[in-house]
């Protein structure tokens, strides 16, 4: 059973937080929580928080079960609000800053539990079978 975790308004550029979070996509979450401890951006932090939390979900939708096999099976990064500023440009001017937040969201789950995954897989068998059929003939 998969668990959901969300951070909300963190206030980085959806761009950058996309960066590491293209990273841990669809790994095992003990290779993602080491990949964001060491990196050096900034938004890895709270990343990393926010993996950590989805894990305590799954543990509690789950009775503290094994977590050794747990993936981030889906992780991805809403815009969330943008700040209007206004910065002094050169002859009276003013430029306009746009200070960007987003939101995050991550589902962890099992490896073994994902059936769309293996239902998937049969239909590309298939469609590959029949491909092959239709050319031979």
């Amino acid at each position: 059973m998969e668990a959901v975790a969300k951070l909300r308004n963190y206030p980085t550029s959806p761009r950058k937080m996309r960066l590491l979070a293209d990273l841990i996509r669809g790994q095992k979450v003990e290779k993602a929580l080491a990949e964001l401890e060491h990196n050096a951006k900034h938004p890895a932090v709270p990343l990393r928080k926010l993996v950590l939390s989805a894990i305590s979900n799954w543990k509690q939708k789950n009775d503290g079960g094994d977590e050794s096999q747990l993936v981030v099976k889906t992780i991805f990064v809403d815009g969330a609000r943008t700040l209007k500023r206004m910065r002094p440009a050169p002859q009276g001017r003013g430029y306009r800053v746009r200070k960007r937040s987003n939101h995050v969201t991550v589902i962890v789950d099992t490896k073994a539990d994902s059936p769309a995954t293996k239902g998937k897989t049969a239909v590309k068998e298939g469609a590959k079978t029949n491909k092959i059929t239709t050319n031979n003939a």
